[in-house]
C-alpha cells in the first residue's frame, strides 16, 4: 500500500500569518495534533504541531534559561525559545524543516520515517504542493480494512503446519526443531526448549498470523524454572513531580 491509499486528502491548513489562538482552536475542534502551513498557492512552507504550542508564556510553561553564554550573546537558544513561547503567528512557531512524502511512498517507508525521526504525521506533496496528510492514526485505520486472520481457508492441519514451519524459518532467531511443532484441529502446539520469553512471543505471533490457526498452545520450557510460558514485566507509571520551590 502507498500513501495515496490511506492519506487524508481534505487537509485543514493555515497560512503563515494565522493567529496562534486560531491555530489552537482549529487543532482542538478538529481533534488533530498538527496543522500544515501553506502559502497562497498551496505550497507547503511549514507545520505547527502540538509540540510547538505547549511551551507558552500564557501557560507559564516557557523555558527559564540563564547562563554565561546568554550574558555575552553567544547563545541564540533563549531568543529562539522566547519567540516560540510568545510568538503571535504560525510563522513565529512553525517548524520549517518538514519531512514530507509523495502519494507513491510505500507505507513501510513511512512507518520507518515515523520511527526514525520520532514524528507522528507527514504531509503528502506533489512537488511543493500539499495534497494530503498521513498520520500514525491513518496507519491504524488502514489496519482495520486489511484482511484479518479470522478467515477460515479450510486448510488441513498438515497445510497449516507447513505454513507455520515456513514462517518460523523466516524468524531472525531461527526455529525450533520441526518435530516440536504439532497442529491438531487447527491448534498449533509448540514443544521443546525456547531461550527466552521474547523468542516465545515471536513464535506465538508468527503462528497466530497463519490463516486458519485457531489457537497457539505453549508447551515449551526455559532454564531457571521458567516453564510453560512467561510473565511480562509489570506496567510502570512514572509521574513527574513538581520541583521544589517551583512556581505554580
Amino acid at each position: 500500500m502507498q500513501a495515496r491509499d490511506v492519506m487524508t486528502s481534505q487537509v485543514v491548513t493555515v497560512t503563515p500569518d494565522a493567529d496562534i489562538g486560531k491555530i489552537a482552536r482549529i487543532m482542538t475542534e478538529h481533534r488533530i495534533g498538527g496543522v500544515p502551513v501553506t502559502d497562497a498557492a498551496g505550497n507547503l512552507v511549514g507545520i505547527v504541531t502540538d509540540g510547538d504550542l505547549y511551551r507558552r508564556g500564557e501557560l507559564g510553561t516557557d523555558k527559564q534559561r540563564s547562563g554565561w553564554l546568554e550574558i555575552f550573546g553567544l547563545d541564540s537558544g533563549p531568543a529562539h525559545d522566547y519567540v516560540a513561547a510568545h510568538g503571535h503567528t504560525a510563522a513565529d512557531v512553525m517548524t520549517t524543516r518538514v519531512f514530507a512524502v509523495t502519494p507513491e511512498t510505500p507505507l513501510r517507508q513511512i512507518a520507518n520515517l515515523f520511527e526514525r525521526e520520532r514524528i507522528r504525521r507527514v504531509p503528502v506533496v506533489v512537488g511543493n504542493h500539499l495534497v494530503g496528510i498521513l498520520s500514525r492514526a491513518n496507519l491504524v485505520q488502514a489496519l482495520v480494512s486489511t484482511p484479518g486472520s479470522d478467515r477460515d481457508p479450510a486448510l488441513s492441519d498438515q497445510q497449516i503446519r507447513d505454513l507455520v514451519i515456513a514462517e518460523y524459518k523466516r524468524l531472525p532467531g531461527g526455529m525450533p526443531a520441526e518435530g516440536n511443532v504439532i497442529v491438531t484441529d487447527a491448534v498449533v502446539h509448540l514443544w521443546g526448549f525456547v531461550p527466552s520469553g521474547v523468542e516465545l512471543d515471536a513464535l506465538r505471533v508468527a503462528a497466530e498470523g497463519i490463516p486458519g490457526v485457531k489457537h497457539f498452545q505453549d508447551h515449551t520450557f526455559r532454564y531457571f524454572g521458567d516453564a510453560g510460558g512467561h510473565q511480562r514485566a509489570p506496567s510502570e507509571l512514572v509521574v513527574e513531580q513538581p520541583e521544589a520551590g517551583a512556581p505554580d
